[in-house]
Formats: structure tokens, C-alpha cells, sequence
């Protein structure tokens, strides 16, 4: 017999395929951590973690808007279930993360969506889970979202239903009233 015949059968690997966008990444350097279009293999017992603090997070975003931790992912499989899916977890204490649009505070956590879009302050992350058969490992591979002036919300069409507010978080700004009130021409 070859070493062909002997070698393992090759499997597929989950892949978590992450656009980015911010608009001030090229002239700030906020993503010159970040290795794009190279597929990164990790075992699925890694949690990964996205941040500013290089001694914690694998993910290193050049900004102090950004947590030390901001959020991780972990790999899991549901139960009688043969694909893998991913949790996310808000590790910010001061910025909420938006999963579409659910609203993960401090340490919420949920099963993310196949296909996906990430938002905390400036920064959107389209996310696209490329299925795979292996239990062992799953990658994950950046692209920069650098061709076109507009946010990926836009040029997705991927429309929150409510505007995001400036301080970040819905439940931390005022919403007394969420009707238009009308107003004559002397008011302001």
C-alpha cells in the first residue's frame, strides 16, 4: 500500500469569513494587527477574543474606543445537531454589541446567526459562516471593506430597524417618547 491509500480521509473546516469596516481605518492603522485574507486555524476548544489588549485578544483593534475585551466567539455544537455554530459575548462594559438587531449588553451572549452583521460604535463586521465537517478545528479569515465610501449597512442593504444611537446603547439614552410630535414653525 501507498502512504496514499494510508493518509487520512481530508475535511472540511467551518470557516467564519469577517468583512470590516470602520471608517477611519486607513488613515488610523486602527485594523494593522489584523492579517486579512489569510485563513487563521483554531481548535475548537479556542475562544476567541477581539480587543484591544494584545496579551488577551487574538484580534488586536488599534483604538481606544475599543474594550480591552470587546467580545469572543466560541465554537459548539448544538445537541443532535452534526453542524457547529458559533456563540458571541459582550465582554464591554461600556459599549453594547448589536447582533443584527439584538442588543447584547455586558456578558449577554447568543447563538449567532449564520449570516450576520456586528455592530459596536463605528465598526461593522458582516460575518458569513462558511460550513465545514471537521469537529476538530474552524478558521476564521478577514477582509477589509475598503472599495466603497458607505458603511456595509448601506451597501448591503442590512438596515437596522431603529437608528443607533449616539451614546451607543438603547437602553442607556433617553426614549420618553418614541411618536413624532408635531411642532409649529416658532418651536424648536
Amino acid at each position: 500500500m501507498s502512504n496514499f491509500e494510508d493518509a487520512d480521509t481530508e475535511e472540511t473546516v467551518t470557516c467564519l469569513q469577517m468583512t470590516l469596516y470602520h471608517p477611519g481605518h486607513q488613515r488610523s492603522g486602527i485594523f494593522q494587527s489584523v492579517r486579512f485574507f489569510n485563513r487563521e486555524k483554531f481548535p475548537t476548544s479556542k475562544v476567541v477574543k477581539f480587543g484591544r489588549n494584545s496579551n488577551t485578544c487574538h484580534y488586536i483593534f488599534q483604538d481606544k474606543q475599543v474594550s480591552r475585551v470587546q467580545f469572543y466567539l466560541q465554537l459548539f455544537k448544538k445537541f443532535d445537531s452534526s453542524v457547529v455554530s458559533f456563540e458571541i459575548k459582550n465582554m464591554s462594559k461600556k459599549t453594547n454589541l448589536i447582533v443584527d438587531n439584538k442588543e447584547l449588553g455586558y456578558i449577554n451572549k447568543m447563538d449567532m446567526p449564520d449570516e450576520c452583521m456586528i455592530r459596536f460604535g463605528n465598526y461593522q463586521f458582516l460575518i458569513e459562516k462558511e460550513d465545514g465537517e471537521s469537529f476538530e478545528f474552524f478558521e476564521i479569515q478577514f477582509f477589509v471593506f475598503f472599495l466603497s465610501t458607505r458603511p456595509l449597512l448601506q451597501e448591503n442593504n442590512w438596515l437596522p430597524q431603529k437608528p443607533i444611537p449616539e451614546c451607543g446603547s438603547y437602553s442607556s439614552c433617553s426614549t420618553h417618547n418614541n411618536s413624532p410630535i408635531e411642532m409649529g414653525d416658532n418651536e424648536w
